[in-house]
């Protein structure tokens, strides 16, 4: 088998592995190894040091290989917190892009006492962000629509910024974003740092950093898929659909997630996996934000097996543990490929990369050989496994309150261990948002712990609470 050609970032700076190779400080390292950061990835062991030494940076870099960090470290050793003034600004295309880098730099932020790191974001009230913006604010993540909004009600101010980080630039500029963070360059002083992360260095993008960056440093590093085994079955059209339910039938995959190249067809392969008995929901630019904040949440947990997504919706999302990977068919665009198998098989973990391909991919198959890349033969269908099962593992309880409300994950397994009664091998993953939480809960008791926290109290308030 054949893998994508991949960049060897530590081979070429020479650093020797490990975080402690970086010269970081003492308390971070102990806050990267709680964090269970072990060796740094090709894009860190690169973009590090320039960045710690003030250098631009201009880096291609994927889903899943480390950029958050890569960048985050960095960004918070720039940042005092004793100095009462915003000093870091990441721009992100998405609420969902932004609220992962909250979490990661707020975990990163540990070591820094009193680091206060705001999203900036639509979707939700801007009278909160101004009031907290006016308490004193050290990072700001934002989209930049929000972000342009308080420029304009002059709620933010940029003059004391020392570093901005534009993430996913490519997916910015395909959005049509590309006036909007000139506008927000423009209200940034002039010596700032800026790091430019992307998935791709077309025009568009190159065009970006000659424009906004001094002399940058020049990043190139992909996932590593050491850990993944990649698979064809050669089928027509007519039959992917029987040809899916044949793959996801011959073994256990899930967790899985399956592509589809648009949003009609994610649909109904949701539907038509829904049909069959298996937990899927799908993934696409056009449900709203809650929706897509309900499917990636219940994928997370368990609640649901199967996530069918379309490659705009799926960018940012950083989902660990996911088994396996399907194509139905393949994308238009070959950096695709990379990102969607980029999501399995990580870490060194085992991952499987299913691609169900016909004559319709023979350009396709073209754009992935030219940019190095080349796919095994193809094999036969399994044949059906009787006992295979993708019923939901947990469901999922929605609470209408989160961060806003000063929540936390051992309010809510405290108040389903005690008022609910659960056991505390029930309860699965809890994610807390600004305004809601999500708690995965053991199916068998799903419907008492609904109702005894709807007549109970978390932290001695009554919240809305459904299944969902």
């Amino acid at each position: 088998m054949v893998m994508p050609k991949e960049h060897k970032g530590g081979e070429e700076t020479g650093l020797p592995n490990g975080f402690s190779a970086l010269a970081l400080p003492d308390p971070l390292l102990r806050v990267l190894s709680a964090l269970g950061y072990r060796e740094p990835t090709p894009v860190q062991r690169q973009a590090i040091p320039p960045m710690l030494a003030g250098r631009d940076v201009i880096a291609r870099s994927e889903t899943g290989s480390g950029k958050t960090a890569a960048f985050g470290i960095p960004l918070l050793e720039r940042v005092d917190p004793a100095l009462s003034a915003v000093q870091g600004l990441v721009l992100c295309p998405t609420r969902d892009l932004c609220n992962q880098v909250i979490t990661e730099l707020r975990s990163l932020g540990r070591y820094r006492p009193n680091l206060r790191v705001l999203g900036v974001t639509g979707g939700v009230p801007l009278g909160p962000q101004r009031q907290a913006l006016e308490r004193g604010v050290h990072i700001v993540v934002a989209t930049p629509g929000r972000l342009l909004d308080h420029l304009a009600r002059e709620s933010l101010r940029l003059d004391a910024l020392r570093v901005l980080v534009l993430d996913e630039a490519d997916r910015m500029l395909d959005m049509g974003f590309r006036d909007a963070v000139a506008s927000v360059v423009a209200a940034t002083p002039e010596q700032r740092q800026t790091a430019l992360f992307s998935a791709t260095f077309d025009d568009a993008v190159r065009e970006l950093s000659a424009t906004f960056q001094r002399d940058p440093v020049s990043v190139e590093a992909a996932v590593e898929l050491h850990g993944l085994r990649q698979r064809v079955h050669q089928v027509s059209p007519a039959r992917r659909d029987d040809a899916l339910l044949a793959v996801l039938a011959g073994e256990q995959l899930d967790p899985v997630m399956v592509f589809c190249n648009t949003r009609e067809e994610t649909e109904r392969i949701a539907g038509l996996l829904q049909d069959h008995g298996m937990a899927a929901d799908c993934l696409h630019g056009g449900r709203d934000q809650a929706a897509r904040d309900l499917a990636v949440a219940r994928f997370r947990n368990a609640s649901t097996r199967i996530l069918v997504a379309t490659d705009v919706a799926a960018r940012g999302l950083d989902i660990d543990g996911i088994a396996t990977v399907i194509n139905l068919g393949l994308p238009e665009q070959p950096e695709f490929y990379t990102h969607r198998i980029g999501r399995t098989g990580r870490a060194g973990a085992a991952g499987l990369a299913i691609s169900l391909v016909g004559e319709q991919d023979g350009q396709a198959l073209l754009a992935l050989e030219r940019q190095g890349v080349s796919l095994p033969g193809s094999v036969p269908l399994p044949k059906a496994a009787p006992d295979v099962d993708y019923g939901a593992r947990m469901q999922t309880l929605l609470i209408s309150a989160g961060r806003k409300d000063k929540l936390r994950p051992g309010d809510l397994l405290g108040a389903l261990t005690g008022e609910a009664g659960l056991q505390a091998d029930q309860v699965g993953r809890i994610e807390i948002t600004a305004s809601r939480s999500y708690v995965a809960v053991n199916g068998q008791v799903a419907k008492r712990a609904l109702v005894r926290l709807r007549e109970g109290r978390i932290k001695n308030r009554r919240f809305r609470v459904h299944l969902v």
